[in-house]
């Protein structure tokens, strides 16, 4: 899955001194919404500018935070969502949709651009405090945002979700989501909702999507998730034997069960639900 990266270790630590200081051959990511500041290369690699890149086209350091490291390798955000900021801006490099990650190479790069857009989020969202509407400042002693105003200390957001193996004999269900910009193969999936357990969510989910019941709820495994800053939970279930599938279309463009002969070949490098996928196609669900 995408944060598979060993032997590489990702590190996101908060130094424990004053706000570390980029050297010229950091990685910057710069995020304009929901796109990318990267460079191609023509076997489909991709590259991102280093620090002394962008200091050099006349920013400041301090435009520069620290995100977390990958062995010895520092990544910085570019602060442009700070007020008055523009998107950067550098010669041969170009903003592209963040979906250019999912195939991305090398793989610790690909999982250090997802990760640091979950961080980009959070901190472009956050610049006024919740609680007062004060403007809030960058805390020197913890990946937080603090009110200088009421104190208010604002930590980085996971919102839990669960991905759903619905089995029925030796077939999964699998389904296409409606509306969205991914086109692939995916499962039940939703966010938990407050008060609710896990399996909870996981039999909720079910019931509001495809109608079915389900029982034999057992968890699998997780997966932090950037692109939408997720924390995935994975679980298979059981459906109940006779019910007929009835499709949520707000939701979803199709759901079928697929027996496993008939599932073909997914990116199980990538997300849990592939994995999952690939995992009950081989029996070892």
């Amino acid at each position: 899955m995408i944060q598979n990266i060993s032997p590489e270790v990702f590190d996101n630590h908060f130094p424990d001194h004053e706000m570390t200081s980029p050297s010229p051959y950091d990685t910057v990511f710069a995020y304009d919404g929901r796109t990318i500041l990267v460079r191609k290369a023509e076997d489909g690699t991709l590259a991102f500018p280093g620090a002394g890149e962008v200091i050099a086209r006349g920013h400041a350091a301090a435009e520069l935070i620290y995100l977390f490291s990958i062995d010895e390798k520092h990544f910085f955000l570019f602060t442009s969502f700070d007020k008055g900021s523009m998107p950067l801006e550098l010669e041969g490099y170009t903003y592209e949709k963040n979906s250019v990650l999912r195939a991305a190479a090398p793989r610790d790069l690909r999982f250090a651009a997802v990760t640091g857009y979950h961080l980009y989020v959070w901190y472009r969202d956050n610049r006024y405090c919740g609680r007062c509407g004060h403007e809030v400042s960058y805390s020197r002693t913890e990946r937080a945002l603090v009110c200088p105003q009421c104190g208010n200390t604002i930590y980085p957001r996971l919102n839990p979700a669960v991905i759903v193996g619905v089995t029925r004999g030796d077939s999964i269900l699998m389904t296409r989501y409606a509306g969205r910009e991914y086109k692939g193969h995916a499962l039940v999936a939703g966010f938990c909702e407050i008060g609710e357990a896990l399996e909870e969510t996981v039999a909720r989910e079910v019931l509001e999507e495809v109608g079915l019941h389900v029982h034999n709820i057992r968890y699998y495994k997780s997966q932090p998730w950037g692109f939408e800053q997720d924390l995935l939970a994975g679980f298979y279930c059981e459906a109940d034997p006779d019910e007929e599938i009835m499709l949520d279309k707000m939701e979803l463009a199709k759901a079928r069960f697929v027996p496993r002969e008939e599932i073909g070949d997914e990116d199980a490098d990538l997300s849990l639900t592939a994995e999952m996928i690939m995992r009950f196609r081989d029996g070892l669900e």
